[in-house]
């Protein structure tokens, strides 16, 4: 039987070599790029849109039920049974004469910046039909303890090094040195922590508040707390001082304790986030969460969060060590981080089945991810950094009289509805940074 903090979003998983270095790039890389027009009628040969359906028991939010909010593991993907829980866009065949097979490819294809899906972090292999990615899954130690280390590297502060491993570029990291750990490469090349543990055992439980306004809940535990030393940012001491996005996987456990390869994933010693993990062949497969930058539907990871409150919403890992990161000065000099927008009161009614369903009260109400707003992205802008400061932001009572309360997509529409009044933040407060940071690597954007 499953353990206490195994559960049902689990798949499959298996068991790493004891040495995987840190810089082969022909074992790190994977080969991935854009999506092509083919990728592109496989995938919507095989994920169909769900059709909405009539409301009625799920209209009234105290209607639902579930364990979504005490379940362990991962939640739901980003392809969910209706359109306000799946922002796939539609093929460009819809209402044309001819077949996908007809269109030239994407011109993303051509060109990153244009319109068109684009893979970002391309060390992974994404499945695009179970809204997954699948990264190179890395052994380290701590210095003193020997304790083993499970870590995947998502971003870096070097442009050389992310184009060596397929990593998102991120000079904004170079601010954050401050809220990262230190490591040292040995001689095997493998990385040794001088810091920073995490413990996987707590069970993660939420209890929401009342219908129609879920959040903020009533209590909040997070499934994986780090010590007041642990942060997913590492800077390699000995290997230039580079900043890497090491998020951890698996702590002070062995191969044979993650092996999971029918799919039970034991919660209790490994990542809210993952679905699947291989440490013999050294990969681990981690669910990706629906999102907006600048209007363009995206698909991200969410590793780790500054506060308990909102580890326990993400599914993930609560650092500590991440309450260093400087927040409030977005794109100016010295600024870490970039800027996500997370709805407390949007749309919620008739939940997945709302196309303009959005915000954490639906979050906590359905189990679905919230349909966050980011900023800059790699493609879009050149402001980009896997360290979001969070801006929770609620819609007036008085827009929402007038039916005004909409799902919002772009950055400069909600700062707009900010400076109109529409908008504020949570109790009515000034908008602004809410004072705790998520790390969200970007994996995909999706158009």
């Amino acid at each position: 039987m499953k353990s206490p903090k195994s559960q049902k979003y689990a798949v499959v998983s298996r068991r790493p070599r004891t040495v995987l270095r840190l810089f082969p790039a022909a074992f790190v890389v994977l080969a991935v790029g854009a999506l092509s027009a083919q990728d592109m009628m496989e995938l919507h040969a095989h994920v169909k849109r769900a059709i909405p359906i009539s409301p009625q028991s799920v209209d009234n939010p105290a209607e639902a039920t579930g364990t979504f909010n005490t379940d362990q593991g991962p939640g739901p993907g980003p392809i969910g049974p209706g359109p306000g829980c799946n922002l796939l866009p539609a093929p460009a065949s819809v209402g044309a004469t001819v077949d996908l097979s007809y269109f030239g490819p994407p011109p993303s294809e051509s060109n990153p910046s244009l319109v068109g899906p684009v893979q970002l972090l391309k060390s992974g292999t994404v499945n695009t039909a179970k809204g997954t990615i699948t990264l190179p899954l890395y052994q380290g130690s701590m210095a003193g303890s020997q304790k083993t280390v499970w870590y995947i590297l998502t971003d870096v502060n070097d442009q050389g090094v992310a184009t060596l491993l397929g990593l998102n570029y991120s000079a904004k990291l170079s601010y954050a040195a401050n809220a990262a750990r230190t490591a040292n490469l040995d001689a095997n090349g493998n990385l040794v922590f001088d810091r920073g543990t995490v413990d996987f055992s707590p069970v993660r439980s939420i209890v929401p508040g009342p219908p129609g306004a879920e959040f903020p809940p009533q209590s909040a535990q997070p499934g994986a707390v780090g010590d007041s030393d642990y942060s997913p940012l590492v800077r390699v001491v000995n290997a230039g001082g580079v900043i890497y996005n090491a998020p951890v996987m698996a702590f002070g456990v062995t191969a044979n304790d993650i092996n999971f390869p029918n799919g039970s994933v034991d919660y209790s010693k490994v990542h809210d986030q993952v679905v699947a993990i291989d440490p013999i062949k050294g990969t681990v497969t981690l669910n990706l969460i629906n999102g907006f930058s600048f209007g363009r539907p995206v698909w991200y990871l969410s590793t780790d969060t500054s506060i308990p409150l909102g580890a326990a919403i993400e599914h993930n890992t609560y650092a500590p060590l991440m309450q260093k990161i400087l927040l409030g000065k977005d794109d100016s000099f010295t600024s870490p981080i970039e800027r996500i927008f997370i709805s407390t009161n949007g749309p919620e009614t008739g939940g997945c089945n709302n196309p303009l369903r959005q915000g954490l009260s639906a979050d906590l109400a359905d189990g679905a991810r919230p349909n966050n707003v980011l900023g800059g992205i790699p493609t879009i802008a050149t402001d980009y950094s896997p360290v979001w400061d969070a801006q929770l932001f609620e819609w007036t009572q008085n827009a929402i009289n007038q039916g005004f309360r909409g799902q919002v997509r772009e950055e400069f529409q909600l700062l707009t509805f900010v400076q109109d009044g529409l908008i504020t933040g949570p109790g009515g407060k000034a908008f602004g940074s809410s004072g705790f940071s998520i790390n969200c690597p970007i994996a995909q954007r999706l158009d």
